[in-house]
């Protein structure tokens, strides 16, 4: 079976299906990842097909110019409709290749959601993708989500509809999307760990919570000199990241990281788009897997993308959340309310709220190394490739 996963956004994404796909290629099942540009070599490391989506998300999280959106969501449904028809026999779609449901549909074949955030709607938190930072109530919270998940958003407006008609489909509403696909039990999969979010209650049947997703291992890299010799020179740093965002933003956040380190008296490693030695207790370095970096370190801060937010709780480190938007303060309050984190930090933050932080995050190793024993125990992929291979005896 020729499986196509289409993984829409930045490296955290895409990356945890390189091992997701890896998990069904040794099923047996010929495996391509559809992503932008920038992660081909995420895909093609792990020996995996790469099919290109066109638009540069990294753009307009850099610039915040939102207004690009719209052309870029159309890119992308553009881009869905290509590397499904170039081939598939099922197609596995992350949150923002919903165009893919309406592929699929087009060309008769199978589809599943594997998702990397919960945007089905639930009582249990707000919607996780909107701008609500509290709870509404469990009703409220309920219903708030259904509105964004069944009303298309400005971006998309009609695009549901100009694409069915191009497929060929007969018109259908976004409401009446959801509902089919809520009627039907439409199978999504979330590639987190049932530890760190339970599965709602009053989620329907096929939404399920598999565990995560790990990033395919990268056997052939190794650290660079001047990260190793820095790591072994002296006692476990702090890693300081700003994931996506970059341009004058990350620059001066750069700046926050040094003054809160110096602060802290404590040494660290800064990925924010500045390489080399910052001052003697600080390295800048580029591209490093956070899955070899991340178990060398005292503690992470990071936005509190699920990727990231994934690899600290996998390393067994503690951390200081710092979320902006988006699913960013869903996972912070996850990493709080499990005692791996203080409480988040949000508005301006200073370098001396960020000193405190990071010094009251430190000590909670034991409980960080708690909860990863418990994801260590999890197989992610294992329900999603038992999913794949009824599929594949189904379609005979």
């Amino acid at each position: 079976m020729r499986v196509v996963i289409i993984g829409v956004g930045t490296r955290g994404d895409v990356a945890p299906y390189t091992g997701l796909g890896a998990r069904i290629r040794a099923a047996g099942h010929e495996v391509a990842i559809a992503a932008h540009a920038p992660y081909s070599s995420l895909v093609t490391d792990a020996g995996l097909d790469f099919r290109a989506i066109p638009g540069d998300p990294a753009a307009i999280l850099g610039t915040r110019k939102w207004a690009g959106f719209a052309d870029y969501a159309r890119q992308v449904t553009d881009g869905i409709v290509d590397v499904a028809t170039a081939g598939a026999d099922l197609l596995l779609l992350g949150v923002s290749a919903s165009a893919g449901y309406h592929v699929a549909e087009a060309m008769g074949i199978p589809s599943m959601g594997v998702h990397l955030q919960p945007v089905e709607p639930t009582g249990d938190f707000p919607p996780v993708m909107g701008a609500f930072r509290r709870s509404l109530g469990r009703w409220g919270n309920r219903a708030a989500a259904r509105l964004m998940f069944a009303g298309p958003s400005p971006a998309h407006s009609g695009s549901a509809k100009k694409l069915r008609a191009r497929l060929g489909l007969a018109p259908m509403s976004s409401r009446a999307v959801y509902r089919r696909r809520e009627s039907s039990r439409w199978p999504v999969f979330h590639g987190y760990s049932p530890s760190v979010l339970p599965r709602p209650a009053d989620w329907r049947p096929g939404l399920e919570v598999s565990g995560y997703w790990w990033p395919a291992p990268r056997p052939a890299w190794t650290p660079p000199g001047d990260l190793a010799g820095f790591l072994d020179a002296g006692p476990p740093p702090v890693f300081v990241g700003s994931g996506s965002h970059g341009g004058a933003a990350a620059e001066r956040f750069t700046d926050l990281a040094l003054a809160a380190l110096r602060l802290a008296g404590l040494r660290g490693v800064l990925q924010t788009g500045v390489t080399g030695p910052l001052t003697g207790d600080v390295l800048g370095v580029g591209e490093v897997p956070h899955e070899w970096l991340f178990p060398r370190m005292a503690a992470v801060v990071h936005h509190a993308g699920a990727g990231t937010a994934a690899a600290g709780l996998r390393a067994g480190v503690p951390a200081v959340a710092m979320p902006v938007w988006g699913d960013q303060p869903l996972w912070a309050g996850r990493l709080w309310r499990l005692g791996v984190a203080p409480a988040p930090l949000t508005g301006r933050i200073t370098a001396e709220r960020l000193a405190s932080a990071v010094a009251e995050a430190v000590p909670r190793r034991t409980r960080a190394e708690e909860i990863a024993g418990r994801i260590a125990a999890e197989d992610g992929a294992a329900p999603v490739v038992e999913a794949v291979e009824r599929a594949c005896i189904t379609s005979l």
